[in-house]
């Protein structure tokens, strides 16, 4: 987990404080307010990369992380340009997400390099005052960092060992929108237990996989990933694969990739959720032969949850809870 926000002030802020003391009290509900706005700068943020200075309240944030672009639109923070991705059924026209590009579009965010290509004359042309960059995942351009950081302050993010909310938390310390970022999470966490009341259960454990087909890998959510913990806030207990299972040769944080011979010794949870698909891909899943006396398959207890469901942010883990709501209620 990354080290949260260090406030980096400037050597006479206290002299400054001593003299605004004496000022009418007028004056201090206008300094209060100012800095509840946006609160004190510079500010170092510590991140996967080292630190880096923010000099001033960002105003004019570019992500080249299509995956984190959906918490800063949570948080509401003024990003303006995205990378975005090659357009599928989980994307608009443009290359957004499909579960946040509406907010994006009423906001005037543009695609700042399309097909997750790196483009380092896009960035600088976006003129940004805070660029923020993934280290993992297919938009992760954190090898880029020494150029980027040319251009303008740049933090590094790990979106596969952190939770949207955990992500939050950083990026509102970055942007000077720690309040937003504590209302959505607290919002959204007050949901998911309202959710976790509703519904009803099954007994046993759980499995969240992405199905890819017999001739393709099966990933396994992993206990502490983002997928495994939002299920779990839900009252599910997600068990993940064997580590030996794991056909990574540098294993991630969030999931394990296994062949279709070592998913039908894995896929023992009496409940299955399969991860970025839909009814058809767990019509698909259900209907493998060499799944077919695997306990959920047995049971009819497999759920899909959704083709968005596989980058978690506010918007995607949103859809993921209503849809548990739906099944399980």
């Amino acid at each position: 987990m990354h080290a949260r926000l260090k406030t980096a002030l400037a050597a006479g802020a206290a002299i400054v404080a001593l003299a605004l003391s004496g000022c009418a009290a007028s004056s201090n509900a206008a300094t209060d307010d100012a800095s509840a706005a946006g609160g004190d700068w510079p500010r170092t943020i510590e991140h996967v990369n080292g630190s880096t200075e923010i000099p001033s309240q960002p105003k004019n944030i570019v992500s080249t992380s299509i995956t984190l672009t959906g918490t800063l639109l949570a948080i509401d923070a003024p990003v303006t340009a995205t990378a975005t991705t090659t357009p599928s059924d989980i994307t608009d026209d443009e290359g957004f997400f499909s579960q946040w590009a509406d907010v994006a579009h009423d906001r005037g965010v543009t695609s700042l390099y399309p097909n997750l290509e790196f483009d380092e004359e896009a960035v600088i042309a976006a003129a940004p005052d805070l660029i923020v960059v993934a280290s993992t995942g297919a938009d992760a351009t954190a090898d880029q960092y020494d150029k980027l950081s040319a251009i303008a302050p740049t933090i590094v993010l790990n979106y596969g060992d952190e939770s949207w909310q955990e992500l939050a938390e950083t990026l509102g310390e970055a942007t000077g929108h720690e309040a937003d970022a504590k209302k959505v999470v607290a919002d959204f966490d007050q949901h998911v237990a309202d959710v976790a009341a509703k519904i009803t259960v099954p007994e046993g454990t759980a499995n969240a996989v992405v199905w890819n087909g017999v001739e393709g890998q099966t990933a396994f959510a992993k206990p502490g990933g983002a997928h495994a913990e939002l299920l779990d806030a839900l009252g599910f207990d997600v068990e993940g694969a064997p580590d030996e299972y794991d056909l990574n040769e540098t294993p991630r944080e969030d999931f394990a990739f296994l062949s279709i011979e070592n998913v039908t010794s894995a896929l023992t949870g009496s409940t299955v959720f399969v991860v970025s698909g839909d009814d058809t891909t767990a019509a698909d899943l259900s209907g493998t032969k060499v799944l077919a006396n695997t306990p959920a398959v047995k049971a009819g207890n497999v759920h899909p949850l959704g083709n968005t469901s596989f980058r978690i942010d506010y918007y995607s883990a949103s859809q993921i809870v209503d849809i548990v709501e739906s099944d399980f209620a």
